[in-house]
């Protein structure tokens, strides 16, 4: 009777097998499902983006609108009898107050160092290359121009 007990609790073991952990297991078939939503969600998006690339061939294709909206937008075209406005800020930009002054040259080696315990050698001095001066660069003021009485 023993025996008997064993092997129905073996038979019923190696039933369940394949269901926990077989290749159609209840585990796999959750990744599985899990990873299809994922995949539908994506294919959702690209469908839209699709959709959207679709429409712009077809504008491209049949109108020209689009066309012209592109070549005014990215490559800023006109037409032939068209007069183009460009509206500048109206702030001013700053103007430098301080000369822009060249970087000084780094001073000149002196020839022969005197040693330091000899008391008697005279210090050279010595002095820097003239700096080449570069003219400030100064953006043009234009002066306010007085209102005239009406």
């Amino acid at each position: 009777m023993r025996i008997l007990a064993v092997i129905l609790a073996a038979c019923i073991v190696l039933l369940q097998w394949p269901l926990w952990i077989g290749k159609g297991s209840w585990l796999k078939v959750w990744q599985i499902e899990t990873q299809l939503a994922e995949q539908k969600q994506q294919n959702t998006k690209l469908q839209s983006r699709n959709d959207a690339m679709n429409a712009e061939v077809r504008d491209l294709k049949t109108g020209t609108d689009a066309i012209e909206e592109r070549a005014r937008n990215e490559l800023g075209m006109v037409r032939q009898d068209e007069v183009f406005f460009q509206i500048l800020d109206s702030k001013p930009l700053p103007i430098a107050t301080t000369p822009v002054q060249p970087p000084a040259a780094p001073p000149a080696e002196p020839a022969a160092t005197p040693p330091e315990d000899d008391p008697e050698a005279a210090p050279q001095a010595s002095t820097p290359a003239p700096a080449a001066s570069a003219p400030a660069t100064v953006a043009p003021v234009s002066a306010p121009v007085p209102a005239s009485p009406q």
